[in-house]
């Protein structure tokens, strides 16, 4: 599992943990597709969302050129409203997401800007990770590795998602989910602990 201190230093200033990091979101997809990389890149709304978070994310943390930035941050900005009113999904540039993102279908998705997303991870449709909670208690989600959050999952407030971790479809999840547990339901309940091995590839 990241965090947002382990993501920032592993970053540093480097290009090549940006190409890294899409090189393997597009891995996903060519897993699932006998397509190129080129065709995936162009047709695949999924990595246009991806693609989008990890350049905008790069210039906003890591692009310090006192001439170039100013014009990258406004680019980055219009890019990522169009990416929003083409697919339908809003993911923060703030927020942080490990390599390796899987969303299949993009429609009605919402990031919040502090939520923690681990490596290789999927998101369905009309997913929203986001802040909730009172007080002390009040924040977003941090998300293992391998968790697989199925259509219409809602996930709220400061909780921690384990590793290996299967959320159905139309859950809501506003409590911790321990590592490899498989959870359904409104509130969403742990149901077994055969995580979702059957669901990332």
């Amino acid at each position: 599992m990241i965090n947002n201190v382990d993501r920032e230093i592993s970053q540093g200033n480097s290009l090549k943990i940006l190409f890294q990091d899409i090189q393997a979101d597009i891995d996903r997809y060519a897993a699932l597709s006998e397509s190129n990389w080129l065709i995936l890149v162009l047709t695949t709304k999924g990595l246009w969302v991806t693609m989008q978070y990890r350049i905008s994310r790069w210039i906003h943390f890591n692009c310090h050129w006192p001439v170039v930035r100013p014009v990258l941050k406004f680019f980055g900005f219009v890019s990522q409203k169009l990416v929003e009113i083409v697919t339908g999904a809003e993911v923060g540039n703030r927020a942080v997401i490990g390599k390796g993102l899987l969303i299949t279908h993009t429609n009605g998705i919402v990031v919040h800007i502090d939520a923690v997303i681990g490596e290789t991870c999927n998101l369905g449709h009309q997913v929203t990770i986001g802040i909730g909670g009172r007080g002390k208690e009040r924040g977003t989600p941090n998300i293992g590795d391998r968790v697989f959050i199925g259509p219409g999952a809602k996930l709220f407030g400061l909780i921690t998602i384990g590793n290996d971790v299967a959320i159905g479809a139309n859950a809501v999840v506003t409590s911790s989910l321990p590592d490899s547990a498989v959870a359904v339901g409104i509130p969403a309940k742990v149901i077994n602990y055969k995580g979702s091995r059957d669901y990332i590839i």
